[in-house]
This record gives C-alpha cells, sequence and structure tokens, in this order.
C-alpha cells in the first residue's frame, strides 16, 4: 500500500501543518477501534496485562530511538516530561536557553525561578551556543533539536563537539519537531536528556511522549530520593526511583499503543528511505523558497542544513489565497509556517508555488 493512502484527509486537501498537529492514519483508526472494543467487551481483565504491553512499547521507541529501554519513560507530552527534569535537577544550576524556543521550554525555566541566560537565534546559531557557554559557564543546555517557528536546526556534530569541549554541561533537548522527520541515534547523540511528544512528526494523536535519558544524567535526576523506601505493594517492585516521578498514576495503553503503532508503520515501510525522501522535498522547497524571497536571512543563508519546517514571509491576501486553495498552513511567528513530512510529495510542493506564485 501507498502511505499516502493511509491518510483519507490528503484526498480533500494540500495538508502542510504536520509542524502543529500530524495526520492520524487510517490504520491507527482501525487498531484503536479494536483496542477500545476489547476494552468495553473485558473490563478489568482488559488491563491484566498492561504492564507488559507498557515495556513493548517502551521497547520499540528504544528500538527506534538505539535507546535503552530501562532508562526509556512514557510521559503524556514534552512539557510534562521537562518539567520533571527541572524538578528532578539539583539546586542552583544556571540553564543555557534559546530566544523564542517553544514556549514550553523557556516559560518552564522562568516558572521555576531557575537562573537563565537567553541568546538570540541568528544564522550562525551554534557559534553564539559556544560563545556563551564559554562567557556564561551554564550547567544545563536546554533546546529544541528543530525551532517551531522556522525550522532551524541545530547541528548534531556540533553538539558532539561542545559535549567534548563541556563534558559537565546537560543537553536536554526537545525533539517533538525532530523524531519522526529524521532518523536519530541517542546512544551516539550527544544529548544528555531526550524528550518528545508524539502528535507531530510520529503521527501518534495526543496524549503520548517520551523521555530517554542517558546514565549520567540519570545518576543526576532526583538524586536525593534514591535511598528513600520505596512502596512495598507488589504491582509496584517493578518501578525504579525515576518511574515514580515520570510515570506516577495508570498508564493510558489506548495513547501509548497508538505511538507503538505508528512506530510499528515506519519500520513497515521503511523510515530511513521515507525520510531521505523528505529531506530531498525539503531541499527542493528551500531552493523554490530562496528564489522567491520568502525565507528570513538566517534560514537562506545559513550553512547547516535545514529541517523541513518553513516559515514564509507573504502577504495575508496571500495566506487567503493559500486556504482558498485547500492548503493547510498557519501563522506563526512572522510568517506563515508550512511543513512537509512522508506523506507529502513533489505534488504538493509545485501546488503551493503554483499558488504563491499566482
Amino acid at each position: 500500500m501507498y502511505i499516502r493512502e493511509l491518510f483519507p484527509i490528503l484526498s480533500s486537501c494540500t495538508y502542510l501543518n504536520t509542524a502543529s498537529t500530524g495526520l492520524l492514519s487510517s490504520s491507527h483508526y482501525q487498531w484503536r477501534r479494536q483496542h477500545d472494543t476489547a476494552y468495553l467487551e473485558q473490563g478489568s481483565y482488559f488491563r491484566i496485562h498492561q504492564a507488559d504491553f507498557l515495556c513493548e512499547v517502551k521497547a520499540s521507541i528504544a528500538r527506534f530511538i538505539h535507546a535503552n529501554p530501562s532508562r526509556t519513560y512514557l510521559i503524556p507530552n514534552f512539557s510534562f516530561g521537562f518539567n520533571t527534569v527541572l524538578n528532578g535537577l539539583a539546586p542552583k544550576q544556571r540553564i543555557l536557553l534559546l530566544e523564542n524556543d517553544y514556549p514550553s521550554i523557556n516559560y518552564a525555566v522562568q516558572k521555576h525561578a531557575i537562573e537563565s541566560i537567553s541568546i538570540p537565534l541568528g544564522k550562525n546559531m551554534e557559534e553564539d551556543i559556544l560563545q556563551a557557554v564559554q562567557e556564561h559557564g551554564p550547567t544545563v543546555f536546554a533546546f529544541s533539536m528543530t525551532q517551531y517557528l522556522d525550522g532551524l536546526q541545530i547541528d548534531l556534530d556540533f553538539l558532539k563537539d561542545l559535549k567534548q569541549r563541556y563534558s559537565h554541561l546537560l543537553l536536554v533537548a526537545d525533539a517533538t519537531q525532530y523524531c519522526g522527520a529524521r532518523p536519530f541515534d541517542f546512544e551516539k547523540s550527544a544529548i544528555d536528556i531526550l524528550i518528545c511528544s508524539g502528535y507531530k512528526w510520529l503521527l501518534a494523536g495526543y496524549g503520548n511522549g517520551f523521555v530517554c535519558l542517558k546514565e549520567d544524567a540519570a545518576e543526576q535526576l532526583f538524586a536525593v530520593t534514591k535511598e528513600m523506601r520505596k512502596p512495598q505493594e507488589p504491582f509496584l517492585q517493578d518501578k525504579d526511583h525515576l518511574s515514580f516521578f515520570f510515570e506516577p498514576g495508570h498508564q493510558d495503553t489506548l495513547s501509548y499503543g497508538t505511538l507503538q503503532h505508528s512506530l510499528q508503520l515506519f519500520e513497515q515501510f521503511d523510515f530511513p528511505l521515507l525520510t531521505q525522501q523528505l529531506q530531498q522535498l525539503a531541499e527542493k522547497a528551500k531552493e523554490g523558497f530562496i528564489q522567491r524571497g520568502l525565507l528570513s536571512e538566517k534560514v537562506a543563508q545559513r550553512r547547516y542544513a535545514h529541517s523541513n519546517i518553513f516559515s514564509l514571509h507573504i502577504s495575508t491576501e496571500k495566506y487567503q489565497q493559500l486556504q482558498m486553495a485547500k492548503i493547510v498552513c498557519l501563522p506563526r511567528g512572522e510568517g506563515i509556517r508550512v511543513a512537509f513530512h512522508i506523506y507529502n510529495t513533489a505534488d504538493d510542493l509545485d501546488h503551493l508555488l503554483e499558488v504563491l506564485d499566482t
């Protein structure tokens, strides 16, 4: 089956809004219906094997991004995971932030009253980050791997170099606009804590996400609780001390099962090949947008690879034309944001450019 056939909405519009909400496939719909039918018919018996099932979900996540399943935790969304990380850090941290990064990062740091330094996002973002680390000596760098406003993407090789120079610096990454759009190897990366929601590029609907930790990072979080006596109830004996913070209470098998179903679909459709085609489409789109003068200077002149998210500097009237042409996109920041995913094709890009040129 051709992957576009799994998404009925694509027959009625050109969907370029995955950066806001990823599509739910007909395959997901069938799985979710079967899940809830079983719950309807079985009641509490339906939950008997939920612990084993959730472990399988963690194993699927860990396999997808090459992480350790024993340090992978299920969370409802990025915001919950990041706030939990902030709560678990030792006192007296100094956090480096990027201006206009996702509010769930910057506002959360502000809300926790943690000392922070913010630097502007420019075409030389990596050089600016290095200079800020040298000048201000932060203990944590919290950032989005891909910026939600304009698709600016941090260079992973730069992060490795940064970590080699400043091994004490804890790198905490929001992968919500990255995972599902690019292959990723967490263990080989420099990132210490990776946090991700599943509703965008992972196409997993709402209410699911994950946190993956390197060993050193796991040792730092909630360190003072390690010696506390855990609850003695038999059904809690398999939990480690971090799971009581990242995974408190019951876990929803519908939402996390939907995430696992997405990962299985990605495997079925050869995810590396799909993302290679997506990257080629994004490069072609960037060329077309630059030719038309639609991108900011920091994106157009940047020497590092860009993501598949773009902020187009067009008029309100032109945006209305896009809507009339059934091209789904949204105003974000200073432009109109468009985003391409694995179900988008060169025809979608051609249609967009045709309307922009009208």
